[in-house]
């Protein structure tokens, strides 16, 4: 009800500041190239007015949505070019810092603030604004792969994000069957880890009494869930995928379940990629299970390792004699899965490599290669196991040759374990993950644990 009035709210400002505008002629029925966008813009800069200010912005963001890709890229363009510190103020206020008047430092900060971050300020009171905000930062990141001179712009924009995602807007909510059908169809649609094939499919993940799925909100974004969890509550941690997803899977009777698993974390909204959600969902929604479950001892994931075959690919100065590489090759054909033999000599050699691939190879800022691992050991989890033939699905097989990993959430040591990845780069990991370098990993890779 709150929300509904308040948009109620808005779009009676924005009506009579439409009204006020086209009694002094203004009117937004041509569509506007770029150039005419930015003109909006610097009127909505220099307005005052709330219900005006507030009907500009919609239609600065109306305007934008009718722009072609080439537009967008030309409006950002100005916005990296035009819409910067005002230089005459910075060089004002930095003398004023100079001779040494107190309180002119407070000047000077707020002299060398881009008038871009006002102008997103300023969109962001229009109807809607906040959604299609995020909707153009995702414009802006397509466009800006690779031009640096875009730079600014998204690191303006990301700034905002960080101060109106802060985690205390957000709401946690649990989304299960009886949730609104509009929210159920995006939790379909954004499954960015196991595809959700159809309404039995999702059903079966989020209905079962050993099911749970937990997803956060913003005020600004009531239907749109911005980050998502699913969970399998279970005996024990498992170490592969299919029978946690299997059609005809006997649900666990929620007194004998000892273990909450995470089995698909999947953020939404690209335009709000870099602004951090997922750590704070996973502690939250342990508080919540815990609360609600106390026999609930085990915290783990059952993650993917989707960089794994490109890693191998991409790093042809590895060790590995002439049997194992062409050994290797047979990963390039998905048959050799239904070759026991086949299968036993490949595990032989992949097993070590991927205790290498998380334990060793670093990026050149000395952090694990695996994105899926920088983000659990950052959050102080712990490299439990990794489960040989854990996706056998043809992506799975594709990016990981079917190896997956559980990270533990060890309540007592979460602290202990990010303070370690984040002051000395250490990946926490159990003795079993240790020991595939010593053993078979010591043949292959000629290393040692240090």
């Amino acid at each position: 009800m709150s929300n509904d009035f308040f948009s109620d709210l808005m779009a009676s400002i924005s009506e009579r500041g439409r009204n006020l505008l086209r009694r002094g002629g203004w009117s937004n029925a041509t569509p506007l190239d770029a150039t005419g966008v930015v003109a909006l813009c610097e009127g909505l800069l220099s307005g005052r007015g709330e219900a005006s200010g507030t009907v500009l912005a919609r239609d600065v963001l109306d305007s934008y949505r009718t722009l072609d890709d080439q537009g967008r890229v030309e409006f950002f363009e100005a916005l990296a070019r035009s819409f910067g510190p005002d230089r005459e103020q910075v060089e004002k206020a930095i003398d004023l810092w100079r001779s040494g008047v107190g309180g002119a430092g407070g000047g000077l900060h707020f002299a060398t603030e881009p008038r871009r971050q006002e102008l997103f300020r300023r969109l962001n009171r229009a109807p809607g604004g906040t959604g299609e905000l995020v909707g153009m930062r995702a414009d802006l990141l397509g466009a800006a792969r690779d031009r640096k001179d875009l730079d600014t712009v998204d690191r303006d924009l990301a700034h905002l994000f960080v101060s109106w995602f802060n985690r205390g807007f957000l709401v946690l909510r649990r989304i299960d069957w009886s949730s609104p059908a509009n929210i159920l169809e995006k939790v379909i649609r954004y499954e960015a880890v196991h595809e959700i094939h159809d309404w039995d499919d999702l059903r079966r993940r989020i209905d079962p009494v050993d099911r749970r799925c937990y997803a956060f909100f913003h005020p600004a974004l009531p239907d749109e869930p911005l980050i998502f969890v699913e969970v399998a509550l279970t005996e024990s941690i498992p170490g592969a995928i299919a029978p946690l997803l299997a059609v005809d899977r006997q649900p666990v009777p929620i007194e004998r379940a000892r273990t909450a698993v995470f089995y698909s974390i999947s953020n939404t909204q690209r335009g709000l990629a870099g602004i951090s959600f997922g750590n704070f969902l996973i502690k939250q929604v342990v508080e919540e299970l815990r609360r609600e479950l106390p026999k609930l001892d085990t915290f783990v994931t059952l993650s993917p390792v989707p960089g794994f075959m490109r890693w191998i690919k991409r790093e042809a100065e590895l060790p590995l004699n002439e049997d194992d590489r062409a050994l290797l090759a047979h990963l390039d054909d998905d048959s050799w899965i239904d070759d026991p033999d086949l299968a036993a000599r490949l595990r032989a050699v992949l097993e070590p490599l991927a205790a290498y691939y998380f334990l060793k190879a670093k990026t050149p800022r000395d952090k694990p290669v695996d994105p899926v691992a920088r983000f659990h050991l950052g959050n102080g989890a712990r490299l439990e196991q990794i489960n040989w033939l854990g996706d056998v699905s043809s992506k799975g097989l594709r990016e990981s040759a079917g190896i997956m990993v559980n990270y533990l959430y060890r309540l007592d040591d979460i602290e202990k374990n990010h303070e370690a990845y984040a002051n000395d780069d250490e990946v926490v990991a159990s003795s079993a993950v240790k020991k595939l370098l010593k053993t078979e990993g010591r043949r292959l890779l000629d290393l040692r644990l240090s």
